[in-house]
Order: structure tokens, then C-alpha cells, then sequence
């Protein structure tokens, strides 16, 4: 085995490690974490990494062609579409009235604080359903 070789193997290593680390971290949050807002927090960041660093070890693994392409485009597919789906749950809980925790605050149209600790929360502006 060639000195190459045993830092590829080190590398695949390390990136299982680091995505095993995240998609833990993210499994914890979801389970402990107190509303929806939290749960959707601990969930798409560190498992986006965590996934990220585990697409990176198949592409380190398979190489430039074939299962390695597919790996980089699992990654691309991850990072566009897990912050839209997490900012669509945020929005719809925020219109359904999901409470927030206490003491948090929803920033109004014109900057400021609005003041409301509960879910109810309503939208001034009805034509901004296209989201």
C-alpha cells in the first residue's frame, strides 16, 4: 500500500467520521429541541454537512467518473434544495401560527420588531402567497 493510497483511506475515513458526527448532532436536535423552528434548524444544517461530507467520501472513493459524478451531483442536489424545503416549513408554520419561543420576536415589513411572542402572527400583506 503506497503512502497515496493510505492518505486516500485516511481521507475517506476522516469524511465518514465528520458526516457520521453531523447526521448525529442533527438526529439529537431534532429529538431534543423545544418547536418546530429549533427541530427544522438542527435538522438541515448539520445534516446537510453531515450528508455533504459523505457524498464527498463516495466521490474521494469511486473517482472523477461514474459513481464519483453521481456523488457531486447528490451534493449539488442537497444544497439547493434543503434551504428551500427548510425555508418553506419555516413559512408555513409562521402563517399557520406556530408559536415561538418565548422572548423570540418576528421582524416586521418595515425592520422593526414586532413584539409577538405567540403564533399569532399575521400577514399584512395577502398577495405575498407565492412562496
Amino acid at each position: 500500500m503506497s503512502v497515496v493510497e493510505t492518505a486516500r483511506q485516511l481521507t475517506i475515513l476522516g469524511l465518514v467520521v465528520v458526516g457520521c458526527f453531523f447526521l448525529t448532532v442533527g438526529t439529537i436536535g431534532l429529538l431534543r429541541l423545544p418547536n418546530v423552528y429549533n427541530r427544522m434548524h438542527a435538522t438541515s444544517k448539520p445534516t446537510t454537512l453531515g450528508t455533504a461530507a459523505m457524498f464527498l467520501a463516495g466521490f474521494v472513493q469511486f473517482g472523477p467518473g461514474g459513481a464519483g459524478l453521481t456523488s457531486l451531483v447528490g451534493i449539488v442536489f442537497l444544497f439547493l434544495t434543503v434551504p428551500t424545503g427548510a425555508h418553506m416549513i419555516a413559512r408555513a408554520a409562521q402563517r399557520v401560527g406556530v408559536p415561538f419561543l418565548e422572548g423570540v420576536t418576528w421582524p416586521t415589513e418595515d425592520g422593526g420588531e414586532s413584539g409577538q411572542t405567540t403564533g399569532d402572527v399575521t400577514n399584512s400583506d395577502e398577495s405575498d402567497d407565492s412562496v
